[in-house]
């Protein structure tokens, strides 16, 4: 019998750790900066050299305190690939902070685990949604297989990705377009720019997988 709803959550005590830990360690870094610029003895270039003038207390006080607002920069980015699986009988929903993908349950023809990456495609390979994810790969199988969803150890299709040249032959114009543009943005970092690129070409019929700043692509079935 399936489950009515399974959720498999990014753990609080996980999301609890990095919201006080990074900061935490943000603070403890710079005071140890702060500590070094203090030795009168160590020879510092120039720039560094002002902040060992900077007036005491107020230097004690912000150095701490600019480790703190970069640790809680960094969580904040960080938290944001804190995922939640949530499948229901009609949708598997993927959420983190700031983005939720739904998709019906009954398109979803298999589920796994691509390096840092949950995926999920369709009974014709098309991709459905993919998705940062740190969840447990043991939690995600249980949760997927109880709902009658497949569940792969690795990509049942990653043979059949080619790498992507500009030129070649079997890809057309407009596919060409879209991942010269794509590679622009995986050159830059420009991760937005990115995923909607990837989103044109599976409207096109090509799923995309990144390899460093490599592109491999492959056509869906249907």
């Amino acid at each position: 019998m399936l489950e009515p709803t399974s959720i498999v959550p990014t753990p609080r005590w996980a999301r609890v750790l990095l919201w006080l830990g990074l900061p935490a360690v943000g603070a403890a870094l710079l005071l140890a900066v702060a500590w070094l610029l203090s030795l009168a003895w160590l020879p510092l270039p120039g720039p560094l050299r002002l902040a060992r003038e900077l007036p005491q207390p107020a230097a004690s006080i912000a150095v701490p305190a600019l480790g703190v607002v970069l640790g809680l920069i960094l969580a904040a980015l960080a938290d944001r690939e804190s995922l939640t699986v949530r499948i229901t009988p009609a949708e598997v929903v993927l959420s983190r902070p700031g983005a939720t993908v739904a998709v019906p349950r009954s398109g979803v023809a298999v589920a796994f685990a691509d390096r840092d990456e949950l995926m999920l495609l369709g009974p014709t390979g098309r991709e459905l949604a993919r998705e940062p994810s740190h969840l447990s790969r043991g939690r995600l199988r249980d949760a997927f297989t109880r709902n009658g969803i497949a569940w792969a150890d690795q990509d049942p299709y990653l043979s059949s990705y080619r790498r992507w040249v500009p030129g070649l032959p079997e890809l057309p114009a407009a596919a060409h377009a879209l991942f010269a543009a794509r590679q622009k943005a995986l050159d830059s970092g420009d991760d937005g720019d990115r995923r909607e690129l990837r989103a044109e070409l599976g409207r096109l019929g090509y799923v995309v997988r990144d390899d460093r700043k490599r592109q491999y692509w492959r056509r869906t079935d249907g």
